[in-house]
Parts: structure tokens; sequence; C-alpha cells
């Protein structure tokens, strides 16, 4: 009984691992939606980082209290990069970017792109040598992921605010990912020192630059309050600071891939955008290339 302990656990860390992973991408295509909702309300971009980070803030106030806003034991350079690519910096870019670009469009140039930021990172920075599996998953993420692309600019909805900010929004976040891996934090302290820093500097944003939370509908705050504060800002930080703990930097990233799928489909039911027969191809392959490059079938045969 002893000797097949290690296995069970490591086989409960995979899935929660996995459990993780899947749940921060729905809510990453919620955030997606609810954030294109906004577009037409009196929300700017400012307002919903306040939102975002300020209800994980308080709720995780006994952690980042009991840290310290600088932990002694965490490598300042890597503390920023985690608050710049996964708090303040990386939400007020691509928050600007989503209200003037399609769902589907958003889930290719964001949230499919941060699987293969993550690998590009992993590799150039830290060596990392992905198999033949996870190659061949990427390669079958980008092929889905152009498909998209195409679409998108055939149909003339796409700028060069969405080209430049989004694909940037992902490079940002493949630096927390990686950096939060290597940090020693817990996913519950790293979402609180990111929450409270997020929140901080969004406070200065608002007293230069103002805030029209006040005059904004109520209904609106509370749609905003739980797809911003709740859901994107407490519950998918800390989801995926349990994959990227249990799967590591890339495979926790690979999963990010299945955003496109759910943003498009999202934007079909909630915001009337079109979806045919070439978003549902580009669907498939881009789940094919997920499980791929997870490394979940390389795991089942293995086992």
């Amino acid at each position: 009984m002893v000797a097949i302990t290690p296995e069970i656990n490591k086989s409960n860390s995979l899935g929660a691992g996995y459990a993780g992973a899947l749940i921060t991408v729905f809510i990453w295509a919620t955030w997606i939606i609810a954030t294109r909702h906004s577009s037409g309300a009196h929300l700017g971009t400012i307002d919903l980082g306040l939102i975002r980070y300020g209800v994980p803030a308080l709720v995780l106030s006994p952690v980042w209290l009991r840290t310290g806003l600088i932990p002694r034991n965490v490598p300042l350079i890597l503390l920023a990069v985690m608050v710049l690519g996964a708090g303040a910096v990386f939400f007020q870019l691509t928050t600007f970017a989503i209200h003037s670009t399609p769902a589907s469009a958003v889930g290719v140039l964001l949230g499919g792109s941060m699987p293969l930021a993550a690998a590009l990172m992993g590799v150039v920075l830290f060596g990392e040598r992905p198999d033949l599996s996870r190659s061949l998953g990427l390669a079958a993420i980008l092929g889905g992921l152009a498909i998209l692309l195409i679409r998108g600019l055939a149909a003339h909805e796409i700028t060069w605010i969405s080209f430049v900010f989004l694909p940037l929004g992902a490079l940002l976040w493949a630096g927390y990912t990686h950096a939060f891996r290597r940090s020693g934090l817990t996913a519950l302290e790293g979402g609180a020192l990111i929450a409270v820093w997020s929140f901080i500097i969004h406070v200065g944003l608002a007293l230069v630059f103002g805030t029209t939370i006040a005059s904004v509908p109520l209904p609106e705050i509370g749609l905003q309050f739980l797809s911003q504060g709740v859901l994107s800002g407490l519950a998918a930080m800390l989801a995926y600071g349990i994959a990227v703990r249990a799967l590591g930097g890339s495979q926790a990233a690979a999963f990010s891939a299945l955003t496109p799928v759910l943003a498009t489909f999202g934007g079909a039911i909630f915001l009337d955008e079109p979806v045919g027969v070439w978003e549902i191809g580009a669907a498939v392959i881009t789940g094919l290339g997920v499980a791929l490059s997870t490394g979940v079938l390389s795991h089942r045969l293995k086992g």
C-alpha cells in the first residue's frame, strides 16, 4: 500500500490540475463575453479593473496581510512579472482591445496565443523540450487559430489594435505563468498578491483619470461584479494557479487554446456573432491540439 501512494497522489494532482485548467478556460470565455458586453455600457477599463481586482483583494486580504506586499522569499523580479503578466497591465491592454474586437477573434489572438507564447518562452528561456505529441498539438492549435483568424480578416472586423494588444497580452500572461511556477508561492498567495497590487494600481489610475462607476446602472455593476470580480478575478486566478502547480507552465497554458472555441460559440449565443462551418472545423482542430499539447494522450498511453 505504501508503495503505490506516490502514484495515487500524482494521479490526484494531475486530476486537480486538469480540473483547474478547464474551469479557468470556461471562466475566461465568460470574461470575454462580459467584457465585450460592457463596451455598450458606461464602464471604462479602469472601472472594470477596480471591480476585477478589488473583489479578490478584499476576499484574500488575510493571505496578503500574512505574506506582506513584498514577500521576503520571492525574488522581486518574479513578483513584478506576475503582477504585470496577470494583473493591471495585462488587464488594461486586453480590455481596451476586447472592446473593439469580436469575441471569436479575441479568443484566437489572446487565448489561442497563450499556449504558443508559453511554449516558446519555455524553450527559449528555460530549456524546455516538448516531445513529438506536444509539438504536433501546438501545430494543430496553430492551424485552428489560423482558420479563425482568416475568417476574422475576411470579415474586416479586426484592426491593428487587436493584432498588437491581444498577442502582447498573451505574451505577458505566458511570462506570469512561468514566473509563478518558479516563485514558490501557492495559488492563494499568488492570486492575493496579484489582486492587491493590481487594485492599488487601478486606484491610482482612478485618482488620475477618474471613474464612472457611480453613474452605471446597478444590474450592469452586478454582472461585472460576478464575471470580473468573482469569476475572473478570484476563481479563475486560483484555478489557474492550481493547474500551473500540478501540470507545469506550458501544459497549463495549453488549455487556453480552448478559449477561442468557447468564445466563438459564446459570441454567437449571447452577442449574435456569426458561426459557420469554418468556426466549427477550427474548434475540432483546436480541441485535438489541446489534447496533444497538454500531454493527456501521452499519460494515457504510458498508463
